[in-house]
């Protein structure tokens, strides 16, 4: 990078580091600490809630899911606006007349301490092992940049998003969100300008994005029906409805966003507005992903996105056979090329048969490259074993680094920098406050001052964030990291969020039916996943389903006992 860029990445992460510690001073209470004495308008909920699903996994990994699979991904957003009505009509209300500090204390008003340990513990392991995915992200760009073994970077990017969730608590996170999203924002919106005023002369953004849809990349909606299939409207509208309501619903990284908001107004709007914008916003990103792949089509790539792993390749006994793999592809390339120019003529001429002759020459030609980068990849594999052998999450990094000018790379580079640090530290504020409030306080220290339970909820924030730099060294075997984090949150959130539907609908359900049925029902989910290829976004149907399916039969084989509660009339 140049220095103007360089000075760009670390002035926005100065900028972000200080603001959040000056917006965290004079906290000295639990209520401050983790849910910045419920004091935020609803502009802040909002972007709180936004940018803490908006990890650096969005920005680096989303444009490279586009550009290998085309705008498909999309489909997974679809319910989420209709989450977004049911949790502002449901579940905000009860959180804030109840004013809880986690969503899972309601469980034992509603339940049993056993039920509310359940739910906790599952979100503790869940979200626990995808800060560590969310840590590692923007480890790659440093590893890119400086050269540097991804162990090294992932403990410098662990350190310093845990130095100011822990000094700061909810409030830092709150507020360095909010100067985050607009920093993310900006970056997009550059990304997308550049990657247009880059194409060849001749070649209209129009035109491009044609060539890239008669190569299947701007397919975004399927209408089939088929549970293996990842990405259909089906998978989206209904497995996405459920991960949604259970990820925003119950998840306390992004509850804990809407229980600092200072009225069930403010919540609401936060939810309201997030349930508007996340669908646009994410095509835009995934549009951006399907343009590189269009530019690409004009204009070479790298063969392989990963510089780290090819440089150990060309340092390897096996240089000779990688370079002339890299001379094969240059061949290829050449013959892509001027398919694809071809195709741009045919589509501007609206030539059918030219049209069809051009793209088949150029899937051919792409079809050849692709088996050079499988010789690639094995390799890769022959010099490393333990290699990564996706490069998905390379791609818009590797785009950016060589095609942006001056200025904008490092502004890019602090978009994923930017997104990474709002997600870890909601998530490890997250974790902290359920640790100190569902098992802390609950079993070990029911009746100390709240300084202590402040200095208990920064040890846990430490602790949390250690844990997550550990994982964070074996998410580099996960594939593409924007599905690995979805795939891991989909093996919880069903079961999680069967028991909020039961705690809030079921009124004649007591704990012990409910704990049973989550137990079999996460049970099951496993079992989906390890010995089925239904796609993941139907475990969250699965396991949703048959904990409230299961609840009431096993209340009846129990037998009718006291409710404890409050119902959401209550």
């Amino acid at each position: 990078m140049s220095p103007i860029d360089w000075f760009v990445l670390v002035a926005s992460l100065m900028a972000v580091e200080l603001y959040g510690l000056w917006k965290a001073r004079g906290l000295r209470d639990m209520q401050g600490y983790l849910l910045a004495h419920r004091s935020m308008r609803w502009y802040a909920v909002a972007f709180s809630i936004m940018a803490t699903q908006a990890s650096a996994i969005t920005f680096l990994s989303t444009p490279g899911q586009a550009y290998v699979d085309g705008l498909r991904f999309v489909q997974f957003y679809l319910g989420l606006p209709l989450a977004m009505v049911v949790l502002a009509a449901v579940a905000v209300p009860i959180y804030h007349r109840l004013k809880v500090y986690t969503a899972y204390e309601y469980l034992e008003r509603r339940f049993d301490l056993k039920t509310r340990l359940l739910a906790a513990g599952l979100f503790l392991v869940q979200r626990g092992l995808a800060a560590g995915l969310t840590i590692y992200a923007p480890s790659i760009v440093l590893s890119v940049l400086l050269g540097w073994d991804i162990s090294r970077t992932i403990l410098i990017m662990g350190c310093l998003v845990v130095l100011y969730t822990t000094l700061g608590g909810s409030r830092s996170v709150q507020w360095t969100q909010f100067l985050q999203f607009i920093i993310m924002i900006g970056g997009l919106l550059g990304a997308l300008g550049t990657v247009v005023a880059l194409l060849p002369d001749g070649v209209s953004w129009m035109t491009a994005l044609r060539v890239a849809g008669q190569m299947g990349r701007l397919r975004a909606v399927d209408f089939s029906f088929d549970l293996h299939d990842r990405y259909t409207l089906w998978s989206g509208l209904i497995g996405g409805f459920f991960l949604a309501l259970s990820y925003f619903g119950t998840d306390q990284s992004q509850v804990r966003g809407y229980l600092t908001g200072r009225s069930v107004a403010q919540s609401r709007l936060g939810l309201l507005f997030n349930g508007i914008v996340k669908v646009p916003m994410q095509f835009f990103i995934l549009l951006t992903g399907a343009t590189v792949f269009a530019f690409h089509q004009f204009v070479a790539p790298p063969l392989y996105f990963n510089p780290v792993e090819t440089a150990r390749l060309r340092a390897s006994p096996y240089a000779a056979d990688y370079a002339a793999l890299e001379a094969e592809y240059a061949e290829a390339f050449r013959a892509k090329a001027a398919a694809a120019r071809r195709l741009a003529a045919a589509l501007r001429d609206e030539d059918a048969s030219d049209v069809e002759a051009a793209r088949s020459t150029l899937a051919a030609a792409q079809a050849r490259i692709e088996d050079v980068r499988r010789q690639v990849t094995q390799l890769i594999q022959r010099v490393n074993p333990e290699a990564e052998t996706s490069d998905v999450n390379y791609i818009f990094l590797s785009f950016v680094l060589h095609h942006f000018p001056p200025g904008l790379v490092g502004l890019m580079i602090a978009v994923v920098f930017a997104a990474a640090m709002s997600s870890v530290a909601a998530e490890l504020n997250a974790l902290a406050s359920t640790t100190v409030v569902d098992v802390y306080r609950r079993l070990l220290r029911k009746a100390a001052d709240e300084r202590h339970y402040v200095v208990i909820s920064k040890a846990s924030t430490l602790a949390w964030g250690a844990l997550a730099i550990v994982f964070a060294g074996y998410a580099h075997r996960l594939g593409s990291l924007v599905e690995a984090v979805n795939i891991l949150g989909s093996l919880f959130y069903g079961t999680i969020l069967g028991i909020f539907l039961v705690a809030f609908f079921c009124r004649g359900v007591g704990g012990t039916a409910t704990f049973l049925a989550a137990l079999a029902a996460e049970a099951a989910v496993v079992a989906c996943f390890l010995w089925t290829d239904i796609s993941f976004l139907w475990y969250n149907v699965v396991g949703c389903l048959l904990v409230v399916g299961l609840a009431y039969p096993l209340q009846a084989f129990l037998g009718r006992q006291a409710v404890n509660g409050t119902s959401p009339r209550a």
